[in-house]
């Protein structure tokens, strides 16, 4: 579908979760056109990003929170103001825009709070915009405010080729840290190293720990990012420096773990996380305007930009959740419509 800004429709094609289980329960089904409430906009959608949460959510795994559409996922979008709702101000109809939803943007239409999306970047196509809005909110958040990373610090990713491990990257090099990533092949580590990183780490054949500390002459890292968990927990522990920083976002390899917390106490390290997703409107409205004030002028400067590793159409969504569970994918898989 090419987005308009003037569309008088009641129905739309919206991709649904049947029931709990495999790709294959990816449906399009014709929806209702959503209807915008208080400062909310009804946003056309020319593409959407395609996360792990939304495996996720299909998987039976990850609810909503209150509000969001129950059986439609997707947390980014990308595409043109088709209306209003009460109070709503701060863009026009047919302005372009980029958006962070808490549900309900593998469709042709969706809703946000006018305070969650953001102008497209100066030059950007709609799909490059629809990967941004998840990513960067998530890294924004974790390394730079939770994890407190500063210019001249270290940094290591784990998972460095995902949607969030790439985006770490760029914006963690773009604020003047050193940047280390651990990733699952030769191909995937070199990606890495082009996208900035000093050295990446293949965690099938090598020790993560001693080739950091080797990299770093026995410092370690000053902020760690994990989306694995499990036996990660314990390794990254030895893996930071002093008064380290490790934010946990994700548990691929599991939530539980048996840790020796002695590194944590003699190296005052500091161990948190987060989710976004059940984050109030406003608290993503700081957020937003955090990323609009300083790293919409890099986006624009094409500084930093997503990497974008395959588009597939809207109701092809099944094939989309595929290829990210293959994990062959390096960057962001984005819906158009």
């Amino acid at each position: 579908m090419n987005p308009t800004a003037n569309d008088s429709v009641s129905t739309m094609t919206a991709i649904v979760i049947r029931q709990p289980g495999g790709p294959e329960v990816l449906v399009p089904e014709r929806r209702p056109v959503p209807q915008p409430g208080e400062g909310e906009i009804l946003v056309r959608v020319a593409a959407a990003g395609v996360n792990r949460p939304d495996v996720l959510q299909r998987q039976g795994g990850y609810p909503p929170p209150k509000g969001a559409p129950v059986d439609i996922p997707g947390l980014e979008i990308a595409g043109l103001v088709a209306g209003h709702g009460p109070g709503a101000g701060r863009f026009a109809t047919g302005d372009a825009v980029c958006a962070l939803l808490p549900g309900g943007g593998y469709a042709e239409y969706a809703v946000v709070h006018e305070s969650n999306a953001l102008p497209l970047p100066t030059g950007f196509s709609m799909v490059e915009a629809a990967a941004l809005p998840e990513t960067f909110f998530t890294v924004w958040h974790n390394v730079f405010e939770r994890g407190g990373l500063a210019a001249g610090e270290t940094l290591l990713v784990h998972g460095g080729t995902s949607g969030i491990g790439t985006t770490a990257i760029q914006l963690a090099r773009a604020f003047g840290a050193t940047v280390y990533a651990t990733a699952g092949s030769a191909e995937k580590c070199a990606a890495c190293v082009t996208l900035g990183a000093t050295a990446a780490f293949n965690h099938r054949t090598e020790d993560f720990v001693a080739r950091l500390k080797a990299e770093t002459g026995g410092k370690g890292a000053d902020v760690i990012l994990d989306m694995v968990g499990g036996a990660y927990v314990g390794r990254n522990y030895e893996a930071a420096a002093v008064d380290g920083r490790i934010v946990q976002i994700a548990f691929l390899e599991g939530s539980t773990a048996t840790v020796d917390f002695t590194r944590l106490m003699v190296k005052r390290l500091t161990h948190t996380g987060s989710t976004l997703r059940p984050r109030p409107v406003a608290f993503k409205a700081g957020l937003a305007a955090a990323l609009e004030a300083k790293v919409w002028p890099l986006l624009a400067a094409r500084a930093v930009a997503p990497v974008i590793d395959a588009t597939f159409p809207l109701t092809e969504a099944a094939a989309a959740h595929r290829r990210m569970e293959g994990g062959s994918h390096i960057g962001k898989i984005v819906l158009s419509t």
